[in-house]
């Protein structure tokens, strides 16, 4: 028997969402999404195929009291919708930053989620954070506008790995300034 344990990190709701700690319950959406090839080229660091395991240790990884990343789930159940619609993620770096990651399922594309999202985490800014970076890949606009559109602005561009492409990606590189 797995026992989930309480993660200290806030609930965030916003009109159409409750952004809530990740949960071992959500391992058959987040495996069935992270899976879609459509997300996982979109990301640094969802591997396509999805390897056996994968999804479990994730989770783990989200739960562990010694994490470097606080990850919540873009939950629509409130409002009728799916449990998880997508993640969105805070991931520590030093001098008060972090970076900000997030994705959508394919399902729930164009309707505003993500900007929903990233605007509730932005405002809330739960780990009292005096920067939070972002970076897209380049052949990925939409995520871009969400990040301006939230008050983010462009800092240049540079390459990330993605483990999905096998192949380093020309991203922009975003800013967002507290204080």
């Amino acid at each position: 028997m797995k026992i989930d344990m309480i993660v200290n990190q806030p609930v965030m709701e916003t009109e159409r969402l409750i952004l809530r700690p990740l949960r071992r319950l959500d391992a058959g959406l987040l495996n069935q999404y992270g899976s879609d090839e459509r997300v996982a080229h979109m990301t640094r660091t969802i591997p396509h195929p999805m390897p056996p395991g994968a999804t479990d240790g994730m989770i783990a990884r989200a739960l562990a009291d010694d994490r470097q990343e606080d990850v919540w789930v873009m939950d629509g159940s409130p409002k009728g919708m799916a449990d998880l619609m997508g993640l969105i993620s805070l991931e520590r770096m030093d001098r008060d930053q972090s970076e900000i990651s997030y994705w959508v399922a394919p399902a729930f594309w164009n309707a505003g989620f993500a900007q929903e999202a990233v605007t509730a985490l932005v405002t809330a800014n739960p780990l009292n954070n005096k920067t939070i970076f972002a970076s897209v890949f380049q052949d990925n606009p939409v995520s871009a506008r969400v990040l301006t559109n939230t008050g983010f602005e462009y800092l240049g561009d540079a390459e990330a790995f993605s483990v999905a492409r096998n192949a380093i990606v020309p991203t922009w590189t975003y800013i967002k300034r507290y204080g």
